[in-house]
């Protein structure tokens, strides 16, 4: 017995002083043991030892479904955390969150009325998650300083959910086609699997609950977060275990900028995430029904207009959907250098719906998927030969294959039309150039810079390009 006794001594004595996780194991392991529960009740800040065994419920026992009592004594422990100031945590209903301001929000509670609006019980269930928020808040609280800096918390934030509770990006074969199974916070958080936006939004609503001040910063198709001090910027790459790249990285030919968002939006964009999939499945109503959701949050954003309005012209309704495009006509993005134009050909009949469907197609990088899509786009262009986008895709399909020739024939078709679009000069002339056709490929160059500085902008992929050219073919 004594023997026993100095075993569960030493192995408390190993245990990481400063782990929620750790004591609260050993506490549930060993109840009686006394200095356990006084270290979990100081790591938590717990005024009983009711919120402690709680606690130690709900995270060593994994249990899915809370009490009501549970989530009131968590809900009481985590009582101080600075998410609790915010009128958005009280919410009760989505409308509650429509009637917040951004400054308000409180991005857990609001992700989670928003996603589980609908089902029973939605109300509790929010409760339920945002106290699992909470467990997670405190458990990295726990491992802070007292007076813990914002590059503290940080790091401490990308150890609890990058290391510790094992947050990872999906195989792309597993979220392309259930986009927003990967986007929405309650299965994120259940199944520890989640896209850029998904974790991004996990990140965020407990940095409410530490008082870390994050920006959110939205590159064309994706999303990160950084922190600010002056002039210095630490960027957190949740799909990368929270790695700071630098800020360039998430520029393009035809990126020149980077879009800040208000933390409301973060809501909207979780159901353009599920939106995108069900339009590139061709269930039109279901796209409807959720870019509709995420408008309130996004109301302004030119991208949510444009693809509701397709998805209004998917499902008969002519009049909202071209009514929502015009709206949108000729309008270029900030941090753009160029607009797309599908709008534009599509209001000038240039292509017809199908056109549109065709270029939505989503391929799976196989051999089969990207031929089926060629088909289809040449079938389009067969009508609607000035279609750009749909020239612009072609010319895609052509690179993924690694026939080049054929790309460049296709890329040219484009340049005839629209010579002022610096991603279709680019790829000409690095194509160009993989062909040792140098003189052409410094014509390309030239002029996707020529483009580019109109916006006042100097792509490093230009650059970089310049620079690799004079090496081989100086002017």
């Amino acid at each position: 017995m004594k023997s026993l006794l100095l075993a569960t001594v030493a192995l408390f004595n190993s245990l990481d002083p400063s782990s929620v996780l750790q004591t609260l194991a050993y506490y549930d392991l060993y109840p009686e043991h006394t200095p356990s529960l006084q270290r979990a009740m100081d790591l938590l800040h717990a005024s009983s030892k009711e919120e402690v065994d709680v606690a130690t419920t709900a995270l060593n026992r994994a249990s899915e479904q809370l009490s009501e009592y549970e989530v009131h004594l968590i809900e009481r422990l985590a009582s101080h955390l600075p998410n609790r100031q915010l009128k958005g945590y009280y919410a009760k209903s989505e409308n509650e969150i429509f009637a917040c301001s951004s400054d308000e929000i409180d991005l857990g509670m609001a992700l989670l009325l928003s996603q589980l609006d609908g089902k029973e019980d939605a109300h509790f269930q929010a409760r339920s998650y945002s106290a699992m928020l909470d467990l997670m808040a405190l458990q990295i609280l726990a491992r802070l300083p007292e007076e813990a800096t914002h590059i503290e918390k940080i790091q401490e934030t990308n150890r609890f959910i990058f290391d510790q509770m094992h947050f990872r990006f999906p195989p792309h074969s597993v979220y392309a086609e259930q986009i927003d199974l990967y986007t929405f916070l309650p299965s994120v958080m259940d199944n520890h699997l989640g896209v850029c936006l998904g974790v991004t939004a996990l990140y965020l609503a407990i940095a409410q609950r530490i008082d870390l001040p994050l920006e959110i910063i939205t590159p064309p198709g994706h999303i990160y977060i950084r922190y600010r001090d002056g002039d210095k910027i630490t960027n957190i790459e949740t799909t990368a275990r929270g790695v700071n790249p630098p800020s360039e990285m998430y520029l393009s030919v035809n990126t020149r900028s980077l879009t800040q968002r208000p933390l409301k939006e973060v809501i909207g964009m979780t159901h353009v995430n599920q939106a995108s999939t069900y339009l590139h499945a061709h269930k039109y109503e279901q796209a409807v029904a959720a870019y509709e959701k995420a408008q309130p949050y996004m109301p302004d954003d030119a991208l949510v207009k444009e693809l509701l309005g397709y998805s209004y012209l998917f499902t008969g309704k002519k009049e909202e959907g071209e009514a929502l495009l015009r709206q949108i006509e000729g309008h270029i993005p900030g941090e753009a250098v160029v607009q797309h134009g599908i709008t534009e050909d599509y209001l000038a009949g240039k292509v017809n719906l199908e056109g549109i469907q065709a270029v939505f197609t989503r391929v799976d990088e196989t051999r089969d998927s990207i031929l089926e899509k060629q088909k289809e786009l040449q079938k389009i262009l067969n009508d609607y030969p000035d279609f750009r986008e749909g020239i612009s895709q072609l010319a895609v399909t052509w690179i993924q294959l690694n026939r080049y020739k054929e790309a460049i024939a296709v890329l040219k078709r484009y340049d005839a039309l629209d010579s002022h679009n610096p991603i279709t000069s680019y790829y000409l002339a690095v194509l160009h150039g993989e062909r040792h056709d140098f003189k052409t490929c410094w014509h390309y160059l030239k002029q996707a810079e020529s483009i580019t500085a109109m916006r006042d902008f100097s792509p490093k992929a230009l650059q970089e390009l310049r620079r690799t050219l004079i090496l081989h073919c100086p002017e």
